[in-house]
């Protein structure tokens, strides 16, 4: 909140004057969304702003009548309910009113679960109930509670993979979910015997593994990396996180922190480490299978930091919701992979759907005479004539990345994109310099470079200049080579 009914959401600012406003229309659905969460009740510094957050329940109460709106979709709901729970226990008093409508809205809830969406709306669905289940008495209470936790007990084994990587395979989901665990381990100490004691000890080992693959997911900068739907300031960081665990006693995992190469061979991410450099990649799947709403076509796509900056990276999320520019964001083209005659690795299309998916095979990986090589090949253009197959090899040394992209079978057009962190300066002959001040050259063999314009995303509602370095193959395989001096 950023005044008395003035609020700052996606780097857009509305003020909620009238009843309207709650569902003004020239608001993106993701924007209403936010107003509806009630974050802020329990955000940095929220004991400043009781009085406004006070005045805003009073007000959302009443302008607010059930069923009706964005206000009453499952997922706000959700979590507007956890967050008047919360905040309730921090030592703000619910007046009769405000607990009458908390009980209603999860009422509400319980009748509108979202099984048609599964994934991280489910999950959250079944958090409210668990923590309305813990803040009322009586019967229909209990019934809450047992209800999240049945779905819980389904769930967490489905949607956290034995790598410790949430299904969905966006780390900024993956980031919201945990905090979703961390806060259901944090209310099993909240109402002593209130939760299963066995269900609260099988949560920690989950969440310690969710903490190792969150680490090996986010750059040297401690913030996620751009695979699949992903942006900043949406999810919790990793160190936000890992403060958030101690706190609760949850065990610290074994650090990946100059691992030269760690595998997370469920989710399909692969972790170089080398010196200065941190390459993530990616050698996923799109997703689970019946659920790839926030899937990219992003398959071999790769991120990579020198010196603790950001120099190449996928483009980003900036908005959801339908249209040419949500297809952009989500296309092969934004991300640091190869194009074949113009089309997608995967069919990305319509808002958050996915038709012919590619399917990565024939992972390889070495580590010898101080060179990680990682080798991968996908099936995502075999829908085309001539039924091309793009194999990438990455080879990752101390002070050169190399990456080759080979195309198997015919094809009138590939492009190879790179592109370039904002802040990384494109200097003459073929050099770069970093914000830090450190220099790299690069160079291309076996096709044409261009350097062209584009947009990186950090963060809903932004978009940043930055450029991109397009090969197009003239020769049956075509590299690419980052060189920087050790320091």
């Amino acid at each position: 909140m950023a005044g008395a009914f003035v609020f700052e959401f996606l780097n857009e600012t509305g003020r909620v004057q009238t009843a309207e406003d709650w569902r003004d229309p020239r608001r993106t659905k993701l924007w209403l969304y936010n107003l509806h969460y009630f974050d802020d009740l329990n955000a940095q510094s929220a004991t400043a702003r009781t009085a406004w957050h006070r005045a805003l329940i009073s007000r959302w109460v009443t302008e607010n009548p059930p069923g009706f709106g964005n206000a009453w979709e499952p997922y706000p709901t959700s979590i507007r309910i956890v967050n008047w729970v919360k905040w309730a226990l921090a030592g703000n008093r619910l007046e009769p009113e405000w607990v009458q409508s908390l009980a209603v809205q999860t009422r509400w809830l319980r009748r509108r679960l979202e099984w048609h969406l599964l994934g991280n709306h489910l999950f959250a669905n079944a958090k409210a109930l668990i923590f309305a289940g813990l803040f009322f008495d009586g019967d229909e209470a209990r019934e809450w509670l047992q209800l999240g936790l049945r779905i819980l007990h389904k769930e967490i084994p489905e949607q956290i993979l034995a790598d410790g990587g949430h299904f969905e395979l966006s780390p900024m989901y993956h980031a919201i979910i945990l905090e979703d665990l961390l806060d259901l381990v944090n209310a099993g100490g909240a109402w002593p015997g209130g939760l299963p004691g066995k269900m609260v000890e099988e949560w920690f080992p989950v969440a310690s593994h969710m903490m190792r693959w969150l680490e090996g997911l986010s750059h040297p900068d401690g913030d996620v990396a751009f695979f699949n739907d992903a942006a900043f300031g949406i999810a919790p960081t990793h160190a936000d996180l890992k403060a958030y665990a101690n706190r609760l006693n949850v065990a610290a995992p074994i650090s990946i922190q100059n691992s030269p190469v760690s595998l997370f061979p469920e989710s399909g991410y692969v972790r170089l480490e080398r010196g200065d450099a941190v390459a993530l990649l990616d050698v996923a799947r799109v997703g689970a299978p019946y659920l790839p709403g926030h899937a990219h076509a992003d398959t071999l796509s790769f991120e990579l930091s020198l010196f603790g900056n950001r120099v190449i990276v996928n483009s980003g999320t900036s908005q959801y919701g339908l249209g040419t520019e949500r297809l952009r964001q989500r296309g092969t083209a934004a991300h640091n992979t190869l194009t074949v005659n113009g089309h997608d690795s995967s069919e990305v299309w319509s808002g958050f759907r996915v038709g012919r998916r590619a399917r990565p095979f024939d992972l390889r990986i070495t580590d010898v005479d101080e060179t990680a090589i990682v080798n991968c090949s996908h099936d995502g253009y075999q829908k085309l004539p001539g039924r091309p197959v793009h194999n990438r090899e990455w080879r990752l040394r101390s002070n050169c990345l190399c990456v080759i992209d080979r195309v198997s079978g015919t094809f009138e057009q590939a492009i190879a994109r790179f592109h370039f962190h904002p802040t990384v300066e494109l200097l003459p002959e073929q050099a770069l310099r970093l914000p830090t001040g450190e220099c790299a050259q690069w160079s291309v063999d076996g096709g044409t470079p261009r350097i062209v314009h584009t947009l990186w995303h950090p963060e809903f509602g932004a978009s940043q200049s930055n450029r991109c370095l397009e090969i197009e193959y003239e020769r049956p395989e075509i590299s690419f080579t980052l060189r920087w001096r050790q320091i």
